[in-house]
């Protein structure tokens, strides 16, 4: 981490950690206590805390890096989002993909109630994991035997949710990067499938059982391709915190679950066309920089991000000066040593929240390869 990097990263770090701590604990007293009274009634109150939270992350994107996000989809699609549930698809192109997606909910008034099926090592996260482990985000083990129940079970806890709820779902396992997309190119060409260039094969097990199980109360999918213009570095939290701005270009397209296939092939086979177009909207992009043919639609940047940040610094800064003044920490040397230790503590966990974001640091269950004998081990 780059010096004058650390100089912004550890106020706000501070800021994130004491008021993501507050907000855990609260969250941990009502899951304690009005969970088992009215599951509903939880989900209402947990959704404000979480936005409460997340809202400082949306303030980096929105008001300190300055992000621009273009959204393309039809009105009608446009209208109903917030509004229904649905299952988003996304091709996982950056580190930030997952944040951008939370502007869009948030701007759509349904933060709070996004969920996304992640890798069980999140959330372990401090703070950050334990704030999506409240919002009942369903973790996965990459074990297919383990992980088939915990998706059953997450989506039977979806079902009666209060609010409107986006789940996403990442199909392609795994962040895309030139030597990921390489082993998928090895892949495609070794079982005659179209070759990729700009996405990675998907996973298709995951999605089965996400439509089998959602059909019922999930009335759509939105199917999101996600892009950076190649003249612009691809957005990270790093890049976010040191206040570097890029553009982000989004495309969602509504398909009704209804019109789904109903063969487990057959949905399987949908999700693999979804994730062929998108490569070929992508190469389009790349070679005639015109993106989409859907109606660009003004989203603005709300101002509650603002209101957020503010009230977290005055309540921070005010029990932070109480504590200082009512302990005289910083006249003694062990309690100067004390705030520098903590200080400390505070850079180490933003490094372990950033470096987690990393692509680089994502690998995948199993590498595509020629080899017929882990060619076996491959999923379909």
């Amino acid at each position: 981490m780059a010096f004058p990097a650390t100089i912004v990263i550890l106020p706000l770090g501070i800021l994130f950690i004491l008021s993501g701590l507050i907000v855990n604990m609260i969250q941990a007293i009502f899951f304690l206590l009005l969970r088992p009274i009215s599951k509903n009634c939880y989900r209402r109150v947990n959704k404000l805390l979480t936005e409460s939270l997340w809202l400082e992350l949306i303030w980096l994107i929105d008001w300190w890096a300055g992000i621009k996000i273009e959204l393309h989809t039809d009105s009608e699609t446009f209208q109903l989002m917030g509004k229904e549930n649905a299952l988003v698809i996304c091709n996982h192109r950056s580190d930030i993909d997952w944040l951008i997606g939370w502007v869009l909910a948030q701007r759509c008034g349904c933060l709070g109630s996004t969920v996304a099926i992640m890798k069980k090592e999140v959330k372990y996260l401090p703070v950050l994991g334990w704030s999506m482990w409240f919002a009942e985000y369903i973790f996965l083990e990459r074990s297919w035997q383990k992980d088939e129940t915990s998706l059953k079970s997450g989506f039977e806890h979806l079902e009666h949710m209060p609010l409107p709820f986006w789940l996403a779902l990442f199909v392609e396992g795994t962040r895309f990067t030139q030597t990921k997309l390489l082993q998928a190119q090895e892949f495609a060409a070794s079982k005659g499938l179209p070759t990729p260039k700009n996405v990675l094969i998907p996973r298709t097990k995951g999605f089965v059982t996400a439509v089998n199980n959602l059909r019922t109360f999930v009335p759509a999918i939105y199917d999101c391709t996600y892009a950076v213009p190649k003249s612009e570095a691809s957005p990270t939290l790093l890049r976010i915190f040191k206040g570097f701005s890029c553009s982000v270009k989004v495309q969602i397209k509504r398909q009704k679950m209804v019109e789904l296939p109903e063969t487990d092939d057959g949905i399987a086979q949908w999700c693999k066309d979804a994730f062929v177009a998108k490569d070929a909207m992508l190469e389009k992009y790349n070679t005639t920089e015109f993106f989409s043919d859907q109606e660009l639609q003004q989203t603005r940047r709300p101002k509650t991000s603002i209101l957020v940040m503010f009230c977290w610094l005055c309540l921070i800064g005010f029990l932070l000066y109480e504590f200082f003044h009512w302990t005289s920490l910083l006249s003694s040397w062990l309690g100067i040593m004390l705030t520098l230790l903590f200080l400390v503590l505070v850079i180490v966990i933003m490094e372990i929240l950033i470096h987690s974001s990393e692509s680089e640091r994502s690998k995948p269950k199993l590498l595509p390869t020629r080899d017929p004998l882990k060619q076996n081990l491959l999923h379909p």
